[in-house]
């Protein structure tokens, strides 16, 4: 870990994150690449290796690679397709997932136990970072200056660490948000659904289907390691106790494969929530992942949706920690977060409503109309294309409002290339080129040498950097400059001559043409409340 562990710990930090799994390790790696004190702290002690997540989009793996994790790290199953299947109409529905998005595949699957262990390992290289295992948060009091914490160590005495900021990355039960007394809206689901993942099946599939069968719906997917995952929903009557059982396994998968051939390697029974909390902070005291909500796994969006939240919330908190930005900005977190988690929320109940119809009626209806609507191109698009897919975008928040006339989005993500510093060095992602940094960047064009000696000043002290991102073939014109290697950001994105305020989480915070400059870094700067 990333010191050694024991039952030492802080008297204060900037930051303590409550709950230790793959959003607040995510949180974590985030804090530890802005230099954020930060104390980590976990009930377990052990990494949970029970059938939670399988899924991540690019917006994920994008959020990973911000946190330090290069593409590799840890193993994945690009997914194709996701094949909707009625036992009336057949194959009726499918959303294409191959190729790639700012980098990264659309959609994979992924071991989550590995992902955990790799996040943790990666603390080792932040000095600023503690985490301790096996302690527990009892209490929390607020201060004139930030939380006091009371916590039981893993040899079970007492400590109270005094930090700035509380995170409560906890899960679904989450002791912060019981005691920060936010109220989490929304319903249970009446069914109970056995995961079972397993190992060596022969002819397994490459993608992910969903048997829309009303008499036991069961999505069914690969996963990395030579694995495969069966969701079945629970009859009424059976009960957790009696699906769990070896027969009763053998016997739902035995129309899929010969179920002495296979390992079955981890099995267990969840009831479905969709929940979202009140608000994502009260005070100091912060909620991320599935603290502040829980989503249906039918559109594989929860633990994504966790990482999304701690991608917008590390840059922010350690931007007011080092005295960069005001504490008002902090606010943006729930306005940003939440609207956009809800309707993630709400697409996977649509789609829950897809996947189990209540009866062969509703089935009949259900997926009647998805089959009419797949032969219809406006419609087809909307689902195979993945239109149906809220994008990530705030209509309010950290940015300023309007547009200009490039394509780039306030409020939405800038677009990730392959980028190089000259002719003889490798080619890489933009992201990693442009660095945990809060960026100005000049699109064929040198911001820096049009921005007046005063806001330069400013600008360095709120942590800015400058950067030059120039398309193929285009000369120098700046000492930190990047050729863009796919177009994707000169001219794709935006024209030679245009400059961006980019954020540490890659939203655009304001753009404009060169000689608007001054004005805009300006503006950002006010935006920021950074100090003058």
């Amino acid at each position: 870990m990333s010191r050694a562990q024991s039952t030492a710990l802080p008297e204060s930090v900037d930051v303590l994150l409550i709950g230790l799994g793959p959003v607040g390790a995510a949180a974590a790696n985030l804090l530890g690449r802005y230099g954020v004190r930060t104390l980590a702290i976990d009930k377990a002690t052990e990494v949970f290796t029970m059938p939670r997540a399988i899924a991540l989009d690019n917006e994920a793996l994008r959020i990973l690679q911000l946190a330090g994790l290069e593409e590799g790290a840890f193993a994945v199953h690009a997914i194709s397709k996701v094949q909707m299947h009625s036992p009336l109409f057949g194959p009726y529905a499918r959303a294409n997932t191959a190729g790639d998005l700012d980098g990264h595949p659309r959609l994979v699957t992924f071991y989550q136990p590995e992902l955990e262990r790799v996040l943790r390992e990666r603390l080792a290289q932040y000095a600023c970072v503690q985490t301790a295992l096996g302690t527990e948060m009892l209490d929390y009091a607020e201060t004139a200056d930030g939380v006091a914490v009371t916590l039981r160590r893993a040899d079970g005495t007492p400590a109270t660490v005094h930090a700035r900021y509380l995170v409560g990355v906890d899960g679904a039960g989450s002791p912060v948000r019981h005691r920060a007394g936010l109220g989490f809206e929304g319903k249970t689901f009446s069914e109970d659904w056995l995961v079972v993942d397993a190992i060596g099946v022969p002819d397994p599939i490459d993608h992910i289907e969903f048997i829309c069968d009303p008499r036991r719906p069961t999505p069914h997917m690969v996963a990395p390691g030579g694995r495969q995952r069966w969701e079945f929903k629970l009859a009424p009557g059976e009960t957790r106790e009696q699906m769990e059982r070896p027969e009763q396994i053998r016997a739902l998968l035995a129309p899929w494969c010969d179920t002495n051939l296979v390992t079955v390697e981890r099995t267990a029974v969840y009831r479905f929530h969709a929940r979202i909390v009140e608000r994502f902070s009260r005070g100091r005291v912060f909620l991320a992942g599935d603290a502040a909500h829980i989503t249906p796994p039918f559109v594989g969006q929860g633990l994504v949706a966790g990482l999304r939240d701690v991608a917008n919330l590390s840059w922010k908190l350690a931007w007011v920690v080092h005295g960069r930005a005001s504490p008002a900005i902090l606010d943006s977190y729930d306005t940003e977060r939440r609207p956009h988690a809800k309707s993630i929320i709400q697409l996977a109940l649509l789609m829950g409503r897809l996947v189990m119809p209540a009866n062969r009626l509703a089935a009949l209806g259900v997926h009647g109309l998805m089959a009419l609507l797949q032969r219809l191109p406006v419609t087809r698009a909307w689902f195979q294309d993945l239109k149906i897919k809220p994008q990530n975008r705030f209509g309010r928040g950290l940015f300023q409002p309007g547009s200009g006339r490039s394509r780039l989005v306030r409020g939405g993500l800038l677009p990730q290339g392959l980028v190089r510093s000259g002719t003889a060095t490798a080619c890489l992602p933009s992201d990693d080129a442009l660095g945990p940094h809060l960026n100005l960047i000049g699109f064929g064009c040198d911001a820096l040498a049009a921005l007046s000696p005063a806001l330069r000043e400013r600008w360095q002290r709120a942590g800015g950097r400058v950067v030059q991102l120039r398309h193929r073939g285009q000369a120098r014109a700046a000492a930190d400059s990047w050729e863009d290697m796919t177009d994707c950001l000169v001219p794709n994105a935006a024209p030679v001559g245009w400059v961006a305020v980019v954020r540490p989480d890659r939203t655009v915070l304001h753009d404009g043409p060169l000689e608007q400059v001054d004005d805009i870094v300006g503006t950002a700067l006010a935006l920021l409340g950074a100090a003058g």
